[in-house]
């Protein structure tokens, strides 16, 4: 029966790497509890209609209750594996009052002072297999702190690249280029350039789908409100005489309808043209669609 519960605490640590990992290093980044939460917080704050400050901290704080609840699911089943052989499979400090604890009170503090690394030894692993598996917990937390920074630093460049693309939308637009502007080497070069911006984008809502549950700040600098344009461009390029022009416009207009696959799919599952996501997109981050 005592390997029966510690076989249930190692099934707890298990399930808790397993979605840390397919958050920050599987291809397809299809996690479940950093979804979950993300989304539940998301629609909750779209659902109370909240300013646009308080939903612009549920990126953030979501991320910290995900990774709050990975500490905390890894820290509980590292208790759990400890609980049944607590104290008799453990060595305490003269004069310590563990033994008079609660078992399962000594196993929470003793598997959160080994996965802060904190090490106090006033609860030390007697029997050899216990010995082992308690440095293996301080590792799995020196593994969580540095994939929390990764992860950080991995989410936040792709914000700065979306916003980009979005302010660089937002300048085309108030300067109004003409057709004759856009049909030039100029103009290929230019629609060329945003459908290069706009693949980044999608391979980063593809890799960091969380970055989505991100609220952009002010009209110029959201790729929700301006998406639309960047479709115009498209249409003003593939109707341009020179060839070169209407070959990037085509690009340009396939690597939208790509984005607007990813975020369909992934996100919106309106089932619509192209048009209609990103008319769902900027919906759903609560702003109108931005007219040519």
């Amino acid at each position: 029966m005592e390997w029966l519960v510690s076989l249930a605490g190692v099934g707890l640590v298990m399930a808790a790497l397993r979605d840390l990992f397919h958050t920050l290093w599987h291809p397809t980044r299809h996690a479940g509890l950093s979804r979950l939460v993300m989304t539940g917080m998301w629609r909750l704050a779209r659902r109370l209609r909240a300013r646009r400050r308080v939903v612009g901290l549920v990126g953030p704080l979501a991320m910290v209750t995900v990774v709050g609840l990975w500490a905390a699911v890894i820290i509980l089943g590292w208790a759990i594996i400890y609980w049944p052989h607590m104290p008799g499979a453990f060595t305490l400090t003269p004069g310590s009052r563990a033994a008079q604890q609660p078992a399962l009170l000594d196993s929470v503090y003793l598997s959160l002072v080994t996965v802060a690394t904190l090490g106090l030894g006033d609860i030390a692993p007697a029997a050899g297999w216990l010995r082992l598996v308690s440095p293996l917990e301080a590792l799995v937390g020196f593994a969580l702190l540095t994939a929390t920074v990764s992860w950080v630093l991995e989410v936040y460049p792709a914000l700065t690249r979306r916003r980009v693309l979005a302010i660089r939308l937002a300048l085309l637009r108030e300067s109004a280029p003409t057709a004759e502007q856009l049909d030039s080497v100029a103009g290929a070069l230019l629609l060329e350039s945003l459908a290069t911006e706009v693949v980044r984008v999608r391979i980063d809502f593809t890799q960091y789908a969380e970055a989505y549950y991100f609220h952009d700040g002010e009209d110029h600098s959201s790729l929700a409100a301006i998406l639309g344009f960047a479709s115009v461009l498209a249409q003003r390029g593939q109707a341009a005489r020179r060839p070169d022009v209407r070959l990037t416009g085509d690009l340009l207009a396939k690597a939208l309808e790509d984005l607007a696959g990813i975020l369909d799919q992934r996100f919106l599952h309106t089932g619509g043209s192209s048009s209609a996501v990103f008319a769902a997109y900027a919906a759903d981050h609560g702003r109108s669609v931005t007219q040519p």
